[in-house]
């Protein structure tokens, strides 16, 4: 039971009034992030540089140069153009689009946000030992290890797959273009019905 006298449980994606990226404390943070330390004995400049530089982005209120490639290249291994339909991420914006929710989000949930982008980002370091970023990986590999976030053993991967793939799923849906390849008409009020 959480102090608030509901039982939801507190480590689920979107529970309670943190968001959807609520579970991704500090601690838990810290202590992935430390736990991974062993394997980049490099230190921070290590990191710096296996991550690489990414091009300007303009416009952005919220994420990086880097966030934004990450969460880009995320959707477009997430929802790739000819999947289930003809479109994919790569007609849409997906990264701006998160970059313009994040106005109305309490600045705890972009914090969040943010360090789960790292987490993904640093995926393959740190956990799987490879000497590589998830941007740095080709399409098959960023798709492989996207996949192993749904599946993995660590309950801290699980729920950052589902909060990014509700996102996406949310974001990508939401768009007229999509509409027609779930069978959505679109809204019915202010057409007359």
């Amino acid at each position: 039971m959480r102090a608030s006298g509901t039982s939801q449980d507190p480590a689920a994606p979107g529970a309670g009034p943190e968001g959807p990226f609520g579970f991704l404390s500090r601690r838990r943070f810290l202590k992935v992030a430390l736990g991974a330390g062993v394997v980049v004995a490099g230190g921070g400049a290590g990191l710096v540089a296996l991550r690489g530089t990414a091009p300007p982005v303009e416009g952005l209120r919220f994420l990086s140069a880097h966030q934004y490639r990450t969460l880009t290249l995320l959707a477009h291994a997430f929802l790739p153009r000819g999947g289930a339909f003809a479109m994919g991420a790569e007609d849409r914006d997906l990264a701006r689009d998160f970059d313009a929710f994040l106005a109305g989000e309490p600045e705890a949930n972009v914090t969040d946000l943010k360090r789960g982008l790292l987490l993904l980002e640093y995926g393959p370091l740190f956990f799987e030992g490879r000497l590589t970023t998830f941007s740095r990986l080709d399409e098959a590999g960023r798709l492989a290890h996207w996949e192993g976030w749904a599946t993995s053993g660590l309950l801290l991967r699980r729920q950052l797959a589902v909060a990014f793939r509700r996102f996406l799923t949310l974001v990508f849906y939401d768009h007229p273009d999509a509409w027609a390849g779930i069978g959505y008409p679109g809204p019915s009020f202010g057409s007359g019905r």
